[in-house]
């Protein structure tokens, strides 16, 4: 029976795990609901209307599916013009296009100013992504 629990138990824990790793909620410093960024990318507010999608290729879509910036693969942020607006370290240290520092986003999600203060939590979601939505304002209406 021993073989069966541990089995079991490991299932558990590992079903726990691909459940963490679905919670792609935005949350602001008050921990409540402000959107979320699906697995596929798509972009929701906290009414779940799609406000935005990110692509594989780090093309950022707004509602309408126009594109409206991009993530390049060293983590530059550009807008829709393809200039530089921003970069995102893999560090998770989030700069703007005059390369100061405009805050950070920790392994856990937290999501802070430059200040440290605590602005908000992207659990799950890819550290540029969660950049573009919090420090970038690509999906601001």
């Amino acid at each position: 029976g021993g073989l069966f629990m541990k089995k079991l138990l490991l299932l558990l824990a590992l079903g726990m795990t691909t459940l963490s790793m679905n919670a792609q909620d935005l949350r602001n410093s008050s921990n409540s609901y402000i959107g979320k960024i699906e697995s596929d990318g798509t972009v929701r507010n906290s009414s779940n209307s799609c406000i935005g999608k990110i692509e594989r290729d780090g093309t950022i879509r707004n509602s309408s599916n126009a594109s409206i910036g991009k993530i390049d693969s060293d983590g530059t942020i550009r807008n829709a013009s393809n200039s530089s607006i921003g970069k995102v370290e893999s560090n998770g240290t989030v700069r703007n296009g005059s390369n100061s520092s405009i805050g950070k986003i920790e392994s856990d999600g937290t999501v802070r100013n430059s200040s440290n203060s605590c602005i908000g939590y992207a659990k799950g979601v890819p550290v540029r992504y969660a950049a573009v939505f919090f420090f970038f304002d690509f999906f601001k209406k």
